[in-house]
């Protein structure tokens, strides 16, 4: 650099003198040409040389400012920008940091996102092995433990990782294979966790050295196949416990629902029609109603107990949830095939929309063009499954699909974690993404933390009485705050699922008891009771 200008300016200065004296015949001076080559190169503009008359000095003028911005392009992206980058690498961890008692991650991605921002919430340690520069200064500048270096080259950068408490591979499957013999070679002897693309992949892995293989999109599959198909998650487990007298419905709560809003004492559902509201969908998430006191949101799945006859006038109020039909799936690419994989497996019927025609597609358009979605039939569907690879589409059709089928659940892939909420306002039912799915698996192996949250599943249960003898089924405070709701109550071998306010539990009743599982639990510490033999 301290070369090129001085000689780029000094040539062009000399030139200038030279082309003023012999072609415009108004001589200037080295001092002045070395003036007006400086002024091009750097684009300010010229004194009072600014009218040439010799064509050839014309031209040279003309050409001059565009040698000065090729040696500035020339510069500064060769020179000056790898020489700053040069500099900031130097900044950077290019080993291992102490590793007791922390996690290795190589690689960073969607799948672990989430897993991070919960380790950061606890306060576990870990450290994040990255080998694209640009990802890392961004890891870095979010406050993350990351170290920058490519491993293949410079392997002994994982020297400490014998120390780790554990490893997790999040990289292609070739790198991954890659970073486990390495860790293995450095005499790590804990567990190594690898995210895999494909199945196949896993028993070579294991073979080599890994703990444990996943694959996160198959995952993200199933766990949507399973929100789809009552046939592969049963509403609530142990229905059958009272034959045809109580049901299970879900009601979505509309904006200007009566229900919308409103406080569940104020509604007296129970009183009016005999039903009990088990608890409501809102973003994914499962809550179970805690008392008179509990509001129902707008936009909720209202989960509800009691006589179909009853159900079907609550029905009234809100919009019943389809549950027949055949599932409608957007999206047939990896995911996509691993639902419809499952969903056959489970004797459901599918109809798959996808861009390109091929083998299992069977409406070939945009899932955003009405036409298409009238073709796939989403409004009879049972459930729509949205699988699509670009969370910014997956906005569109959400709000697009549920404005087609507003009864119909509505199961959405998402990408990238932190897009979920958009996913969720766009209309979506459940909102699934890599990141969710693969996070609670590693979680836990890494944290200690259940993979499922048992709260939302929801069960039927005989119980003794315990310490509800003498009570009322449905007028107890006690009760209503573990969550649960007593449905039908078995005496002398018959069973009751209407009470008058005179009526009191007794110490030979069989209680029908229906809550989450969470829910359960609470009931039986709080009452001293326990579950009661299946009659047959």
């Amino acid at each position: 650099m301290l070369t090129i200008l001085p000689t780029a300016v000094l040539t062009l200065g000399t030139l200038y003198m030279l082309g003023m004296t012999h072609l415009e015949g108004t001589p200037r001076t080295l001092l002045e040409g070395i003036q007006w080559a400086s002024e091009s190169i750097t684009n300010t503009g010229y004194g009072h040389d600014n009218h040439w008359e010799h064509p050839v000095m014309a031209s040279f003028v003309i050409v001059t400012p565009f040698i000065g911005q090729f040696l500035i392009f020339l510069i500064f992206p060769v020179l000056v920008l790898p020489y700053f980058e040069e500099k900031f690498e130097v900044r950077m961890q290019h080993e291992l940091p102490p590793m007791a008692d922390t996690v290795l991650f190589y690689r960073y991605g969607p799948a672990i996102e989430s897993l991070l921002e919960e380790f950061k919430r606890s306060g576990s340690r870990f450290v994040i092995f990255e080998e694209d520069l640009e990802l890392a200064r961004n890891l870095r500048d979010r406050k993350y433990n990351v170290v920058f270096g490519k491993l293949a080259d410079d392997p002994g950068a994982l020297a400490r990782v014998k120390e780790a408490r554990a490893v997790v591979t999040n990289a292609g499957d070739h790198a991954n294979a890659t970073c486990t013999m390495i860790v293995r070679e450095h005499g790590f002897s804990g567990p190594i966790y690898a995210l895999a693309d494909e199945p196949i992949y896993r028993p070579p892995m294991i073979q080599i050295g890994a703990t444990d293989v996943f694959t996160p999109a198959h995952v993200l599959g199933a766990a949507m196949a399973s929100r789809a198909s009552t046939r592969i998650s049963p509403p609530a487990e142990g229905m059958h416990l009272l034959g045809t007298q109580v049901g299970l419905a879900e009601f979505r709560v509309r904006n200007g629902s009566e229900l919308a809003g409103r406080r569940l004492g104020d509604l007296r559902l129970r009183e009016e029609y005999g039903v009990s509201v088990i608890g409501q969908w809102r973003e994914g998430s499962f809550t179970t109603t805690k008392g008179p006191e509990t509001l129902i949101d707008s936009g909720a799945i209202l989960v509800v107990v009691g006589p179909p006859l009853q159900l079907e006038k609550v029905g009234r109020m809100a919009m019943p949830i389809r549950r027949d039909g055949p599932i409608v799936l957007a999206g047939f690419g990896a995911v996509g095939r691993k639902v419809i994989e499952m969903l056959h497996d489970a004797g459901e019927n599918c109809v798959v929309i996808d861009l390109l025609p091929g083998p299992g597609v069977d409406v070939v358009g945009n899932v955003l063009d009405n036409a298409t979605l009238a073709r796939a039939g989403v409004a009879n569907a049972s459930a729509i499954v949205l699988a699509l690879a670009d969370d910014s589409e997956a906005v569109f059709a959400t709000a697009v699909v549920r404005d087609q089928a507003p009864e119909v659940p509505l199961i959405v892939r998402v990408n990238r974690t932190p897009n979920t909420a958009r996913i969720y306002k766009a209309g979506a039912d459940f909102a699934i993404s890599q990141g969710q799915v693969a996070g609670q698996i590693l979680a836990y192996h890494l944290l200690d933390e259940q993979i499922i949250p048992v709260e939302s599943r929801i069960k039927f249960s005989r119980q003794n009485p315990g310490t509800l003898v003498g009570s009322h089924p449905w007028h107890n405070e006690t009760l209503e705050q573990t969550g649960t709701k007593i449905v039908a109550v078995e005496r002398s071998q018959t069973v009751l699922i209407e009470f008058d306010d005179s009526f009191r539990i007794q110490a030979n009743d069989v209680l029908y008891v229906c809550g989450s599982l969470n829910s359960l639990e609470r009931y039986q510490r709080q009452f001293q009771t326990g579950p009661t033999a299946t009659r047959h």
